[in-house]
């Protein structure tokens, strides 16, 4: 009966939300116009964009978000660790601190958000950092590191990226969608042009190559950008504080799933298609949790979350129940090797 009350309740929410964001499509012509303005300026050189003479490599997107930012930082944090000295910048979305802030494994959340805390506890020997204007964040970083990652930057045109790594997902392809509030779009989609690398997130693993070639034929990209296809790959094992189970030892455990993520549907395909059963508290992207909302977690079993979601929950919850699923990229049709041989000679 609960479900079914969720479920009406969802449905009516989505359907509201799609006729609100109709009726505002003449506020997203003006949103639109403004955003197409703003970069004409900085495409002319009228608004100043500083570059760098060392590599500062942007990760980021046209949407508001759910494209794979994350586990991309971590796959560059991955590959390029062992010859060089990386640092990565974020905003840290959602923090309720100000200015610039180095990330260390026992920083709070609420201080520096919940993906540059991820960041860290899984790569303790890179430097983290957090600040809303990142051309002061580069300066200070600087002389800490060979290769700066920006996560999430790509509509940050004050800073000019050596080079701008661009996310869109399969399922919610950036030349479908339109500026917001009608769509999700922070700018026109001839944004993309900026771009030097795309990447098509979040595939179907089996994604055929006709579909591949379809995809690259609808973006038109500009001669010189490259193009790659990823998938998300889930890890078998599922991480608490101090220990690790097989994630098949679910099958015989009651557990709930919270997620507070852009897009769960990948996750949640997963889970079932892995025979698992669950109850799913879904909440909305970066969702701080309330005294309330933790209290009413605590009559579970057992709780899975995401990696994210666990910066949050960790602190405030009995870690023999409470657990994370990693996840990766993985990129499709053999371009892993290309793509970072593209990043290496990139920095190089």
């Amino acid at each position: 009966m609960r479900r079914a009350i969720l479920d009406f309740a969802g449905n009516c929410y989505f359907r509201w939300m799609n006729f609100l964001r109709k009726i505002l499509f003449p506020i997203s012509l003006l949103y639109a116009g403004i955003t197409a303005l703003r970069n004409f300026f900085y495409d002319k050189g009228w608004l100043e964009s500083t570059a760098y003479d060392f590599p500062v490599i942007c990760v980021g997107n046209l949407s508001t978000g759910g494209t794979g930012k994350s586990p991309m930082i971590e796959f560059l944090i991955e590959s390029l660790k062992e010859n060089h000295k990386i640092a990565v910048l974020s905003r840290g979305y959602k923090r309720k601190s100000k200015g610039f802030l180095e990330v260390s494994k026992e920083s709070n959340v609420e201080d520096v958000g919940d993906e540059p805390l991820q960041f860290k506890n899984k790569f303790p020997e890179i430097t983290v950092a957090v600040c809303a204007d990142r051309r002061e964040g580069i300066s200070l970083l600087k002389d800490k590191s060979d290769v700066i990652l920006l996560d999430d930057a790509f509509q940050h045109r004050k800073v000019k990226a050596s080079m701008n790594v661009l996310l869109t997902p399969y399922f919610d392809l950036y030349i479908d969608d339109f500026v917001l509030p009608t769509g999700n779009l922070r700018e026109p989609k001839n944004g993309a042009k900026r771009a030097d690398i795309v990447v098509v997130t979040k595939c179907p693993g089996n994604i055929s190559v006709l579909k591949m070639n379809e995809i690259q034929w609808r973006l038109n990209l500009r001669p010189g950008q490259e193009l790659y296809f990823s998938t998300i790959g889930y890890h078998a094992y599922i991480y608490g504080k101090n220990e690790k189970w097989v994630l098949e030892s679910l099958k015989d455990k009651n557990f709930t799933l919270i997620t507070g993520i852009a897009n769960a549907k990948p996750l949640t395909d997963f889970l079932k298609k892995e025979g698992l059963v669950f109850e799913h508290r879904e909440f909305l992207d970066h969702h701080h949790f309330t005294k309330n909302e933790i209290e009413s977690f605590k009559v579970y079993d057992h709780i899975l979350t995401t990696e994210k979601d666990y910066m949050r929950l960790k602190d405030n919850l009995n870690s023999e129940t409470l657990f994370y699923l990693p996840i990766k990229t993985l990129f499709l049709n053999e371009g892993k090797m290309e793509f970072i041989g593209h990043i290496e000679k990139h920095i190089h």
